[in-house]
């Protein structure tokens, strides 16, 4: 028997799949999918390892995912495992599974390919992730994850079609998009949703993760308005409501971006609701910087609340800048969890 853990974000859920049907006829085995988006998401997964380990003695641990392609040694050093493999060589796992060794992780920016498996399904759940696209060409100061998954590249639009043809044959009536930068997805992210759309008129639901706001443009806002089988909830990568703290992140929208975007949404659709991820504590920010953050969850009435304490990244720019004191982001984050509580 397989078992697959996976952390972090939907395409690890997507990948986790993939595993697991790959994987079914294989015995003793443990996938681990990590995660490397913060220090606390590696903590976890090596306490994971561990605790699987001393649960499963006699197991095969195979360790993959951002945090081994990003924090190879970490999981090197540890005796528990048995396989590390980089997010390029986990396409081809069961190749690894039979070779004699133990440490395989390469340059992810050499990779240009995708895993052509085509999942039938998502145990326990009732909705479904499809990727369209993996990496990200953009460097926000704070992350790591273009270092862990390469550069933009898209799934073929006919693979996707075929992909959540397979998926609502199978039953399933809830689709999610998702990627790592599911709005660069080439030639055309609007494009590619007017096209599913009309592919299957009749899909129940099509969602989305999470979606950068400098990238939503006017098409998306109609097609909005004209497909209602488009689920009125809409989760933004924002991670600060200060415009200053913005540039320094690097990202690509204002305040004002995510105000007008909102206003712009609810005016074709009344119902829709909002939802964002944000950092407290970022590098250089100051009460009054933060009080503009709480200050746009209301303008823009945002209630779901994706919350985290800034995280020092080794090798990204945000790590070099001047601190915000551990206490200070995480008081900060629990003021920004209550403001959503309330």
């Amino acid at each position: 028997m397989v078992k697959v853990v996976s952390f972090g974000c939907r395409i690890n859920s997507y990948e986790s799949e993939i595993f697991k049907e790959k994987l079914k006829d294989y015995d003793n085995l443990i996938v681990v999918n990590t995660c490397a988006v913060t220090r606390e998401a590696e903590r976890q997964c090596c306490q994971t390892i561990r605790k699987l380990k001393k649960e499963n003695k006699d197991a095969k641990i195979v360790v993959t995912g951002c945090a081994a392609q990003v924090s190879t040694a970490r999981f090197k050093d540890m005796p528990e495992v048995d396989l590390v493999l980089g997010n390029k060589e986990k396409t081809e796992i069961e190749k690894y599974l039979v070779s004699k060794d133990r440490v395989v992780v390469g340059d992810i920016f050499s990779f240009s390919g995708y895993d052509a498996y085509m999942i039938t399904g998502f145990e326990g759940r009732e909705r479904a992730f499809v990727e369209i696209q993996q990496g990200c060409n953009h460097r926000c100061t704070y992350c790591i994850i273009p270092y862990a998954r390469g550069a933009n590249r898209s799934v073929k639009q006919e693979k996707i079609i075929e992909q959540i043809r397979l998926l609502l044959e199978e039953g399933f009536k809830e689709i999610c998009l998702t990627g790592i930068d599911a709005c660069s997805y080439e030639p055309s992210f609007s494009g590619l949703v007017e096209n599913i759309l009309k592919t299957f008129p009749n899909l129940p639901s099509l969602q989305f993760g999470s979606l950068d706001p400098a990238a939503i443009d006017d098409k998306f806002i109609d097609l909005i308005k004209e497909y209602k089988n488009i689920h009125p909830h809409f989760h933004f990568s924002i991670q600060s409501g200060d415009n200053l703290i913005l540039k320094r992140m690097g990202r690509r929208h204002s305040r004002e971006t995510i105000i007008d975007l909102t206003k712009k949404i609810r005016k074709v659709r009344k119902e829709a609701t909002f939802g964002a991820d944000f950092i407290c504590g970022f590098p250089t920010e100051t009460d009054e910087n933060f009080e503009n953050t709480l200050k746009l969850v209301e303008e823009a009435r945002i209630d779901k609340l994706h919350v985290f304490p800034y995280s020092e990244r080794p090798g990204t720019p945000a790590f070099k800048m001047p601190q915000v004191p551990v206490q200070i982001r995480k008081k900060r984050a629990e003021m920004l969890r209550n403001l959503r509580k309330e």
